[in-house]
């Protein structure tokens, strides 16, 4: 590693400390149902109107039970919510690519990736999915299945912080105040960002261009930022293209790379001083996130010294590249930066990549995702 590789990553973990405290204080606000944020003035008549539609008393906690009734009930009708959309595509408006519709299977496979919070890609983004496909059908589950997952954290914290109490909160109150006060309102922050940074958000068709050959070039377009914001900060992975970070739309700068990199861990940061906080025991939150932090420390370390040092089979057959490893690397970015990037999103369970690599996906995998 150089001196500005060094450099990048200090700055990437004092970041990454300096916002896990504030963080943490704002979930302490959202995560109760009776917590004050400064988006209430704004917010609060749209989270009781969203009670009063779906006929839902925040206050009334439920026992895990009931916790885990209404969290699978809600995923359910979310998976059939996403088949039907991605199975009828070519009937559906924002397809200008004329699209068709899903096959059973990918349709399921893709529904039950996006409902778990696995995003397992098994197509090629911009030549099988439309834009209302991508926007409604996929950044519903991102967004959801995000929320639900925070909202299960919290339930967890609470067990260990209620030691006599027999409920865990409400799941429907979780979802509305995670979606509402913390997802909604850092995306748009975030998109506004990476659309500054040169990422596309448009609803045009793709543009046909020649190329300096002569030859015919189809250029992908579409509404990449909004996906991708909430992409990264709920740990969804799953690209809006088939190349995911590695394409210049949907990763147009070293900033918009580096900043993805740190929304990556944002969120699951925070999480560790909510922690702390509802066990009234700080050091106890920052214990777990300085385990965590080691493990992912030890993981950059190793992946960027052995993607730096290249292949042995090559260096022994004399054709090795220098500057390390830079096979699927996105030169923009480098050796390190790729590394980098594949431990945070590895250690968070993310799955965007800014590097490609050959693999197969089989069907098999469903059942696991599912479970």
């Amino acid at each position: 590693m150089q001196t500005n590789d060094w450099l990048q990553f200090a700055f990437f973990l004092g970041l990454l400390t300096i916002i896990t405290k504030p963080i943490g204080l704002y979930l302490v606000q959202v995560l109760d149902v009776n917590g004050r944020t400064w988006l209430d003035p704004v917010l609060k008549p749209v989270e009781r109107l969203t009670y009063l539609l779906i006929g839902i008393d925040p206050q009334r906690e439920q026992t895990w039970k009931g916790y885990t009734f209404a969290m699978l009930a809600f995923s359910f009708i979310g998976i059939v919510f996403t088949y039907a959309i991605l199975r009828l595509q070519g009937l559906l408006p924002l397809n200008p690519q004329g699209l068709p519709g899903l096959s059973h299977h990918l349709a399921f496979n893709t529904s039950v990736s996006f409902a778990t919070n696995t995003n397992w890609q098994s197509y090629g983004g911009e030549s099988t999915l439309s834009y209302f496909s991508q926007m409604v059908g996929l950044t519903f589950h991102n967004f959801a299945s995000a929320a639900v997952g925070i909202g299960i954290a919290a339930a967890l914290v609470r067990g260990i912080a209620r030691s006599s109490a027999k409920t865990l909160g409400n799941f429907w109150a979780d979802l509305v105040r995670v979606t509402y006060y913390l997802l909604l309102p850092i995306c748009v922050i975030f998109a506004l960002f990476l659309v500054s940074q040169g990422m596309i958000q448009n609803f045009d068709a793709y543009t046909k261009v020649k190329t300096l050959e002569g030859t015919e070039q189809i250029i992908a377009q579409g509404p990449v930022a909004s996906q991708v914001a909430i992409k990264m900060l709920g740990t969804n992975g799953g690209g809006f293209f088939n190349a995911n970070a590695a394409h210049p739309f949907e990763n147009p700068t070293p900033l918009s790379n580096f900043v993805q990199m740190l929304s990556i861990f944002a969120i699951g940061s925070g999480l560790t001083y909510y922690l702390g906080r509802m066990v009234k025991n700080q050091g106890h939150g920052w214990a777990v996130w300085a385990a965590m932090m080691v493990l992912f420390i030890g993981g950059v370390l190793v992946c960027a010294h052995c993607e730096a040092a290249g292949n042995p089979a090559h260096q022994q057959l004399g054709i090795a590249a220098s500057g390390g490893n830079m096979e699927g690397k996105e030169v923009r970015f480098g050796v390190v930066s790729s590394a980098l990037w594949a431990t945070a999103t590895t250690a968070a369970s993310n799955g965007s990549v800014n590097a490609m690599h050959d693999s197969f996906t089989p069907l098999g995998g469903l059942v696991p995702m599912w479970l």
